[in-house]
């Protein structure tokens, strides 16, 4: 299972590194999204899969029956994270648009000179 999602990343961080490259402001913002998406599947993958096991320990469990909460809780706050600079850059993207009227990126340099 781990080198399907190995694949997948490599996948999602080419795609997003592909997207961030191209001269539109909404591809760019597209890519951003791929790669917070990627990061946290890194972070997924990195801390091991486990199945069927809670991140909760109980009384006189060993403690290799639980699974580890810390990587699902870095992952959340990367979700929360990721959502609130996604959310700032579609906001921007929307004010240059409403402003200059192109989501080119060279269009823009020539707009600001």
């Amino acid at each position: 299972m781990e080198t399907v999602l190995a694949f997948v990343i490599g996948g999602l961080y080419a795609a997003a590194i592909y997207m961030l490259l191209r001269r539109s402001v909404v591809k760019l913002l597209i890519g951003l999204g791929l790669l917070s998406h990627a990061a946290n599947l890194l972070i997924f993958t990195a801390a091991g899969l486990t199945r069927g096991r809670a991140p909760v320990v109980t009384a006189g469990a060993p403690a290799a029956v639980i699974a580890d909460p810390l990587p699902q809780a870095l992952i959340l706050t990367a979700i929360v994270i990721g959502f609130g600079v996604t959310a700032f850059a579609l906001v921007l993207v929307f004010r240059v648009y409403s402003t200059l009227r192109t989501d080119n990126l060279d269009r823009m340099r020539e707009a600001d000179a």
